[in-house]
């Protein structure tokens, strides 16, 4: 029996349902809370399995915790293996169940983090837990890391570590995180398991529009607050033209060879083209081109006065390769009254789709589901990879859930009644330690 082959212990199996519920029954909202409650009890879990984790704060409360796996080959770079411990808020008042109670119903285990991201946490304790409780050596050395702060962008998490303690990641080549690795249903029987090797990249700005204060009852033909909104008018009315990245490209044309359909890629009329293909063409309509929405509006203190100034804010992603365009083309619409300024300004990535861990990855979704279908993915946000990157790290997305079929899983990312099903929470403690065992 190869190493790939070992199955992963049932204690991991059975304890990450518990591990997840604890996890979420911490209250780590950000920006309303802090991780460091969670991150002590990350560390005395791993520590009572006989790892030797550090806590790192970044600033009081924000706590990040990394730890280290010898692997079997210590000449080979060590593989990263991150996830993020905060949560985006909720509001009990539109949940089915508390949201903060890690509450078993139906199949699943509720609360807000499930599956962004403590469904991933917990499978990444349980598998380091099997690893060191029987002295199991994964091919090769394994870099864990319990981060703060990801849903506001790694201030105090992923990117403050980069830049004080880039130490605690020396030896690493390549990391998975999340954005990729679920399942998702081609049909009625097999799915697709996106593998994110490539992200769009973040342009948040604030415009500004300047004009002449003035009476509310009086003409301004340089009102301020006219001009901004024809300006978000123009950017939120205005359709980027396809860009088919090759990880784009790649999903497609999978998704095309499974259900027997022929597509021209190089039509002129691509989206009619990818009509065919249903529900996917649907999926990745957010990854074939540049966006730009507007998100925010500030303007006036009273009714009947013209202020001289109204500020907005903009949720602008390009794809690698197009941030050029993005930018041009907003500054093309704003009217000359408008200025515009980065309010978060991030990296675009994409790595390739190949070598060991590519295959080690594929592999161990095939092996726990034989009508899995790995493809590479464009993740149309961004994760703490972006940080990771600048130490030429190659970074991936790649979880192992696999869903039921009639679960929208896009839907529960930062929505109501988010949960993520126990079996599924089984199946990524399966699919990490053959990760680990073949990587």
């Amino acid at each position: 029996m190869s190493t790939t082959d070992l199955p992963a212990s049932e204690e991991a199996q059975r304890e990450v349902v518990d591990l997840c519920a604890e996890l979420i029954r911490f209250d780590t909202s950000n920006p309303t809370s802090d991780e460091r409650a969670c991150a002590d009890w990350v560390v005395a879990r791993l520590a009572e399995a006989g790892l030797a984790p550090e806590l790192v704060e970044s600033a009081p409360g924000r706590a990040n915790v990394v730890a280290r796996i010898p692997g079997a080959d210590p000449s080979r770079g060590a593989l990263l293996v991150h996830g993020h411990l905060d949560v985006v808020p909720a509001d009990p008042a539109e949940w089915q169940v508390p949201p903060f109670s890690g509450e078993i119903r139906d199949g699943y285990l509720w609360g807000r983090g499930a599956i962004d991201m403590k469904d991933t946490v917990a499978v990444m304790l349980a598998t380091a837990r099997h690893f060191a409780r029987t002295g199991t050596r994964p091919a090769r050395e394994i870099v864990l890391a319990f981060l703060a702060d990801e849903e506001a962008g790694g201030r105090f998490g992923a990117h403050w570590l980069v830049e004080h303690r880039p130490e605690l990641f020396a030896g690493v080549t390549e990391a998975i995180g999340e954005g990729g690795g679920f399942s998702y249903a081609l049909d009625d029987t097999r799915r697709l398991y996106p593998i994110e090797n490539a992200q769009r990249g973040m342009a948040w700005m604030e415009l500004t529009a300047s004009g002449r204060a003035g009476h509310g009852s009086s003409p301004n033909d340089e009102n301020a607050v006219t001009d901004l909104a024809e300006s978000l008018t123009r950017i939120g009315r205005h359709t980027f033209p396809v860009r088919l990245i090759e990880p784009v490209r790649a999903l497609l044309a999978e998704a095309a060879r499974l259900k027997g359909v022929d597509i021209d890629f190089d039509a002129e009329d691509l989206d009619a083209e990818l009509a065919e293909l249903g529900h996917v063409a649907d999926f990745m309509q957010v990854v074939l081109r540049n966006s730009a929405n507007p998100t925010m509006f500030t303007a006036g203190y009273q009714t009947n006065v013209i202020p001289g100034k109204a500020t907005a804010r903009v949720d602008g992603r390009f794809l690698p390769g197009h941030e050029q365009e993005l930018i041009d083309t907003i500054d093309a619409l704003l009217l000359p009254s408008v200025s515009r300024e980065w309010v978060n300004h991030d990296i675009a990535m994409e790595t390739t789709f190949d070598g060991p861990l590519v295959d080690a990855m594929c592999a161990a979704v095939r092996a726990e589901d034989p009508d899995g279908h790995p493809v590479p993915y464009c993740n149309p946000g961004g994760t703490d990879a972006k940080a990771f990157t600048k130490l030429d790290i190659r970074c991936f997305g790649f979880k192992g859930l696999k869903l039921p079929h009639d679960l929208d899983y896009g839907r529960l990312f930062h929505g109501v009644d988010e949960r993520v099903p126990l079996e599924g929470l089984r199946f990524g403690v399966r699919v990490m330690t053959r990760l680990w065992q073949g990587c």
